[in-house]
């Protein structure tokens, strides 16, 4: 079969089954918008971390306070006045 014979009867079939080329174009869309969608969060999401450690400086310390335990109950980190 030649190459145009092929895409005659691809594109027959897909006249054929009209909702399921329907169908599956929408699920592609929809899957491509989510990927696209994701990646471009996790980047925005990324670049403002980054901005947040930036802007504070070289000198910056931080104090927490440690874990309390009384009685063999663990309160958790930051319990300890």
């Amino acid at each position: 079969m030649s190459l145009l014979m092929i895409f005659r009867v691809a594109l027959k079939a897909l006249g054929r089954n009209k909702m399921r080329t329907a169908l599956t174009m929408l699920g592609m869309i929809i899957g491509v918008a989510a990927v696209i969608t994701m990646v471009a969060l996790g980047t925005g999401a990324q670049q403002q971390i980054e901005a947040q450690v930036q802007a504070g400086g070289t000198n910056l310390i931080t104090v927490r306070a440690g874990n309390f335990r009384q009685h063999g109950v663990s309160g958790g980190m930051g319990s300890s006045p």
